[in-house]
């Protein structure tokens, strides 16, 4: 099992050595965005299967950095995810009401520029290059951000199995890893939940 500063030490070298594949992720979800502000409605499944892709980027990236753990993890989490949005109905996606949407966009802002582990003389480097798709929790709190945006499409399945996955790597970065900026993404996970378990029109 390895030490809590070799899991840190981990996450700093995948941060930094792949920053070229971040990039790739930040301006993928560039286009995600732009296409939903401009109007773009695509299917659910299809969109579902959109946001998959990073968490599966994750697991490759932590089975060729040597993290098993995080590898197998991820893999369950976005081949569960992609079986989820295959049993969606031929739908278009739809945005959610004002309050989830607000905690949405919150989120993928955070997950967008999460300030820990990249090493930069610069903060403007974390627009382009934080480790979003490539590490957990930032990827986690922008797709966390986006299910809120998409009110999880009307599911409670999705927000189920992205939530308890949030949950546990949010605590662990806060109580184990000591990143407390994680705290934000427990806070979206909690509200991801809720908005999906309180939501009557959620099957």
């Amino acid at each position: 099992m390895p030490t809590t500063e070799q899991i840190l030490a981990g996450l700093r070298t995948i941060s930094n050595a792949w920053r070229v594949l971040a990039i790739f992720w930040h301006v993928y979800f560039a286009a995600l965005s732009i296409g939903l502000v401009a109007g773009v409605r695509p299917s659910k499944r299809y969109f579902g299967v959109l946001l998959c892709l990073p968490l599966l980027s994750v697991s490759l990236v932590a089975w060729l950095s040597g993290n098993p753990f995080n590898g197998l993890v991820f893999a369950l989490l976005g081949f569960a995810l992609i079986y989820v949005t295959f049993r969606f109905r031929e739908e278009k996606i739809q945005t959610a009401g004002l309050w989830p949407v607000i905690t949405g966009i919150a989120m993928i802002i955070f997950g967008w520029i999460y300030p820990h582990f990249l090493d930069t003389p610069s903060p403007v480097s974390y627009l382009y290059a934080a480790p979003t798709g490539i590490i957990p929790c930032a990827t986690l709190s922008i797709v966390v951000g986006f299910a809120l945006v998409l009110g999880n499409f009307r599911t409670r399945a999705f927000a189920t199995i992205l939530g308890i996955t949030g949950l546990f790597y949010s605590l662990t970065g806060i109580f184990q890893l000591g990143v407390k900026i994680d705290w934000f993404l427990l806070v979206g996970t909690i509200l991801l939940l809720s908005f999906a378990f309180f939501d009557r029109r959620r099957t």
